[in-house]
């Protein structure tokens, strides 16, 4: 069964390159485009990775990572940061279950190797 991956970002033109990058590599990728959204998302999905930008409409990546890590249903989620802010990356360096932090413009293949290895830990966890 295919990996799912929920990837939420506020740019189109980032899921959708996103989602390609990692159906390519067989994932069943989900998508969101705003915070207020993602909770909901993530519940209905249950995915086994989620990609997350930091700046996004309704709650930032930040505050939804904090979230993530409280709840007892997805304290163990792995997170890929996937964002434009590199200066953000201290703020997210203290959560054990951000397992990536990558800058946009990110390269499909750095994408696709820190995905895979964050799906590998679900399964091995």
């Amino acid at each position: 069964m295919a990996k799912k991956v929920l990837a939420i970002d506020d740019e189109p033109e980032m899921l959708a390159l996103v989602k390609y990058t990692l159906e390519q590599a067989g994932f069943e990728v989900h998508t969101c485009d705003n915070g207020r959204a993602a909770w909901d998302e993530i519940a209905k999905v249950r995915p086994d990775v989620l990609v997350l930008d930091v700046m996004l409409p309704g709650i930032d990546g930040y505050s939804l990572q904090l979230k993530l890590s409280q709840e007892p249903s997805t304290k163990d989620l792995p997170i890929v940061v996937l964002t434009a802010l590199e200066p953000s990356k201290t703020l997210f360096q203290k959560f054990p279950q951000v397992v990536g932090f990558m800058t946009k413009p990110f390269k499909a293949e750095e994408l696709l190797k820190t995905v895979q290895d964050a799906a590998e830990r679900r399964a091995g966890s």
